[in-house]
């Protein structure tokens, strides 16, 4: 999503001063600033938090934080900060450091406040799935091996893709992700512009040539956004911040799809941000971040609760030695919750 201004009134401006210092010698223990609260909706919210369960600080400063993804093996989590071109790196009881710099755009000429990666993704056989803004690509990277990027996606039909924000990945190896243009200089107005609409995208695994065909899911929705799969992979969600709601798309056994309904429309709910990053839990939930902090619904789509930091809310990941902890980046801020649920495999 496109980094939002920052109101000079927001509730924890003040916090966001203080945190830089206090998270830094908290480092090397395991307390942690906290902000924010939790609002229940539904009694089934007892069921994914605790009541009393805290919104910790782990990190700030940054300038906009983005895709979370959690590295099971190394016990660390990889993040995105769009602005500065890089992908950061947090591990317990260590100091945030640069894990990959430039993330998402490789030029030799300015390109706009949004030039850096988005969306992350670890697979199974640990490569490293980027969104990328600048490039206009996803890219694909091996974590334990030598190597450099490859290419997955840059150009439907010949054309330019707008810059790529978020993705999922189904077990067969299927991509879905979506494009719009908040990394591209103008938007679809701009001069870099080659497509004239915003599109959600199927990219199926590679055949003999080592390149996989790639689909139109819709160009219906006007800013898709984050986007997942429900765990039995046969609902796929996307959010979609321009319209502020969620939409979902059955998804057949071949990885095609089938014609998208409404899952919930926040259009009318007060509260800073928009339909933004999802995930869903081995449950079914859909832990999503939109007006007001990160929604917790029900896989009908009911909302069960919201998780609010105060601040913008971009992109959620389960994660942690057991799964069980929720990693949100919020605008300048890097925060973990404990929840009672693990995150659906990728």
């Amino acid at each position: 999503m496109l980094r939002p201004a920052r109101s000079p009134f927001a509730a924890l401006a003040v916090l966001s001063t203080l945190c830089c210092s206090a998270v830094a010698a908290a480092q090397d223990t395991d307390v942690f600033p906290t902000l924010g609260r939790l609002v229940a909706l539904e009694d089934g919210f007892a069921d994914c938090v605790d009541s009393d369960a805290q919104i910790e600080v782990l990190a700030s400063g940054f300038t906009w934080c983005e895709g979370p993804a959690w590295d099971a093996k190394a016990n660390r989590l990889l993040f995105s900060e769009i602005p500065s071109n890089t992908v950061r790196v947090w591990e317990p009881r260590k100091a945030v450091r640069v894990f990959l710099d430039p993330a998402g755009y490789t030029g030799l000429t300015d390109y706009g406040k949004e030039p850096g990666s988005n969306g992350l993704l670890i697979t199974a056989d640990r490569q490293l799935l980027s969104c990328e803004h600048g490039d206009r690509r996803v890219s694909a990277m091996p974590l334990d091996e030598q190597g450099g990027k490859v290419t997955l996606a840059d150009r439907f039909e010949g054309k330019r893709l707008n810059s790529p924000n978020d993705l999922c990945r189904r077990s067969d190896g299927t991509i879905y992700f979506t494009d719009p243009p908040y990394g591209m200089p103008g938007g679809l107005e701009g001069p870099n512009a080659e497509l004239d609409f915003c599109g959600v995208y199927r990219l199926a695994p590679p055949d003999e040539s080592g390149r996989g065909a790639l689909s139109l899911v819709t160009k219906e929705m006007p800013r898709p956004n984050g986007i997942a799969l429900s765990p039995d992979e046969k609902t796929l969600y996307v959010a979609d911040s321009g319209a502020k709601h969620w939409m979902k798309f059955p998804v057949r056994e071949d990885g095609s799809t089938g014609k998208g309904e409404m899952f919930f429309d926040a259009s009318g709910e007060p509260g800073r941000g928009s339909a933004d990053g999802l995930k869903v839990d081995v449950e079914g939930r859909v832990w999503a971040t939109g007006p007001g902090g990160v929604w917790v619904f029900s896989p009908d789509g009911t909302p069960l609760g919201r998780i609010e930091t105060g601040e913008h809310c971009s992109n959620v990941a389960f994660g942690g030695p057991d799964g069980r902890d929720l990693f949100i980046t919020s605008d300048m801020y890097l925060c973990r919750i404990r929840t009672k649920t693990t995150g659906a495999a990728k």
